[in-house]
């Protein structure tokens, strides 16, 4: 369930500074949280487009309404740093897509959306994996175990799980997870390293081997 108004306006906070933090990251030319030994990959190219396209509307408008305003100096000076604080959270969005990348680390894959999403799959948890491109909406009601992670609408990748694990939406609602849509800008790459991964993961022998897909 989602949480209590109180508790929900401190996860809207929260991510508003991850979003923060994460414009700092991009200016600095960092990466959260990719070990030594991690590999990164990212997904934040489909919406690279339409992200600085609504930045630059946004300060289209900023000019705009700054010129209209331009009498009233109180009301010029609180629109003004609303408008721009706009700019920096729609920068922001792709600034934490970029800094915020899928991590396959030697025991999980971490999944990500910005800072919206931050997914912890064991490698042992994983019994599928596939290429696959997907449009939103494409394949009607999506699934209660189905979580979909879709940049510029689309997805690339299907994992599917043998055991559930809990995914913690953004206003707190948990979910049980049983597969994952996401995308990879090196869908290929990701996939073939995944499989090696979870390989290398799982028992060689028995009913938990693993069997790509």
């Amino acid at each position: 369930m989602t949480g209590t108004t109180p508790g929900v306006l401190r996860r809207l906070v929260a991510h508003e500074g991850r979003v923060l933090h994460s414009f700092g990251l991009w200016i600095g030319r960092r990466r959260h949280q990719v070990g030594p030994r991690d590999r990164a990959f990212g997904y934040a190219s489909p919406q690279a487009a339409t992200v600085y396209g609504l930045a630059f509307v946004c300060v289209v408008e900023t000019v705009g309404v700054s010129f209209l305003v331009r009498q009233w100096p109180a009301v010029h000076a609180v629109l003004l740093v609303l408008d721009l604080y706009t700019v920096v959270l729609v920068l922001g969005m792709q600034a934490a897509a970029v800094t915020r990348p899928h991590v396959l680390t030697p025991d999980a894959l971490r999944l990500r959306a910005g800072a919206r999403v931050d997914l912890v799959v064991p490698l042992t948890h994983i019994d599928r994996i596939r290429r696959e491109l997907r449009f939103q909406g494409a394949g009607g009601e999506v699934p209660d175990g189905l979580l979909e992670l879709t940049v510029g609408s689309q997805t690339s990748l299907t994992v599917e799980l043998s055991e559930p694990v809990t995914h913690v939406e953004l206003l707190g609602r948990q979910r049980k997870l049983t597969s994952v849509r996401f995308h990879a800008d090196e869908s290929g790459e990701l996939a073939k390293a995944l499989t090696a991964a979870v390989a290398r993961a799982r028992p060689p022998h028995g009913d938990d081997a693993f069997t790509p897909g």
